[in-house]
């Protein structure tokens, strides 16, 4: 049986596909509180680290480093969290993991990216406990965002 994450992923319900390469989606998350924030995902089921091959490995190594190098040149990003946690998919029952990264970019200053200004008052802290309400930005906002961050992403 196919998980069900792994099909929203592939239909591209959890976000809005940035790039993708042959081993990695690469998606824009809806939630953009730390401005340029990503999903990147396994395109094939697989539920843990350890079940990567060598080949996807390189792959995921290659989107790390074209990645950070887009999102600094695009908003000035200050460092990068990195995250492969999957702890709510064992809330489900049967649980449904599949192997994806959180990337969220963390900015020491202020970024003016469209007329509005993204603050980032977790910075040199994680941000899973300290999380200002989601506000959702217009289709066309993330279109911008897009863009900005796919000048310098290229695969």
């Amino acid at each position: 049986m196919e998980c069900e994450y792994f099909e929203k992923l592939k239909d591209h319900k959890f976000g809005d596909l940035l790039a993708e390469t042959e081993h990695w989606l690469i998606i824009l998350a809806p939630d953009q509180r730390n401005l340029g924030t990503c999903v990147v995902a396994l395109k094939r089921d697989e539920t843990e680290l350890s079940g990567l091959n060598d080949e996807e490995w390189a792959d995921l190594s290659n989107v790390v480093k074209k990645l950070e190098s887009s999102v600094k040149k695009a908003f000035d990003a200050t460092m990068f969290n990195w995250g492969c946690l999957m702890n709510s998919s064992y809330l489900e029952d049967p649980p449904c993991p599949h192997l994806h990264w959180h990337f969220i970019p963390r900015y020491q200053n202020p970024v003016k990216f469209n007329g509005e200004t993204f603050y980032d008052p977790c910075f040199g802290k994680s941000t899973m406990h300290c999380r200002d309400p989601l506000i959702p930005l217009p289709k066309e906002f993330k279109n911008r965002i897009k863009t900005r961050i796919l000048e310098n992403l290229k695969f």
